[in-house]
């Protein structure tokens, strides 16, 4: 099967591809660097979105153009990993989250656009969308399957919560948050996953938690601590995908539930 893997903070090159080429990818949105390789059970189209050395902050990535680079180079489905903050007190750093829901109610791309592959008037294929389920279940299925093998905690299902960065949320912001039932926290994933579903691309997005979010622990624990976590991250998340590729060929993996699309 042939997989895109988004990258987030501290993975920009996949490692282990065998045969790795990178290339770049120019779209209607614009260009995006890829890099294409095998693994067992599958070949990988990896794009990191922040770029090489942490290049593009999250309120400068370029999502339309990321995802359209990733169609291009005819991938079947994508997986989406991103370090995050857990909300939850009882989701412990070290963890990985397999989502099963998203909470992203901006719906806004990082230049303050509305994030819909749609905009403009009366054009074909437009519509309302309505989500059953934002991410492809026979895919997080694979991925709750495999992250068993990484050695760490899994939480088999959870709320995304997209928010705006740059800055960190304030204690006030992550209690609402938690109230809306957000399990953890990042500042990339929303627009993928949005994006994703209105091109019927199947994604499941995967956070392993560096930290919990302002105010979640009685004492916040030292930024050197959340950028340890980050660095060993990249070697938890590609076991997850390495264990993953095998299993993907083992059923169809279809697209997000989209319940209703009205006025295209």
């Amino acid at each position: 099967m042939r997989i895109g893997v988004i990258t987030g903070s501290g993975s920009y090159r996949w490692p282990h591809l065998h045969d790795a080429a990178e290339q770049a990818v120019t779209t209607g949105h614009g260009t995006v660097t890829v890099t294409e390789g095998r693994l067992p059970g599958g070949e990988i189209v990896q794009l990191s979105r922040h770029g090489e050395g942490h290049h593009r902050l999250s309120g400068q990535v370029d999502h339309k153009a990321n995802l359209a680079a990733l169609l291009d180079r005819k991938v079947e489905a994508v997986v989406s990993l991103t370090v995050c903050g857990s909300v939850d007190a009882a989701v412990r750093p070290g963890s990985l989250v397999v989502f099963d829901d998203l909470y992203f109610p901006a719906n806004r791309l990082p230049d303050g656009s509305l994030c819909t592959w749609y905009d403009t008037p009366g054009e074909a294929g437009r519509g309302h969308w309505i989500f059953e389920r934002p991410f492809s279940e026979p895919l997080r299925q694979a991925l709750v399957t495999a992250a068993g093998h990484t050695g760490v905690p899994v939480v088999p299902g959870g709320v995304y919560g997209h928010v705006d960065g740059p800055r960190f949320n304030s204690r006030p912001e992550i209690a609402a948050l938690a109230a809306a039932g957000v399990t953890a926290v990042s500042q990339t994933a929303g627009p993928e996953a949005v994006l994703a579903g209105e091109a019927e691309l199947p994604l499941a997005l995967v956070g392993f938690v560096t930290d919990h979010a302002n105010g979640v622990a009685p004492v916040p624990e030292p930024v050197e601590a959340l950028l340890e976590r980050m660095a060993a991250s990249r070697k938890v998340l590609a076991d997850l995908v390495g264990h993953a590729l095998p299993l993907l060929d083992a059923q169809p993996v279809t697209p997000a539930g989209v319940v209703h699309r009205f006025g295209s």
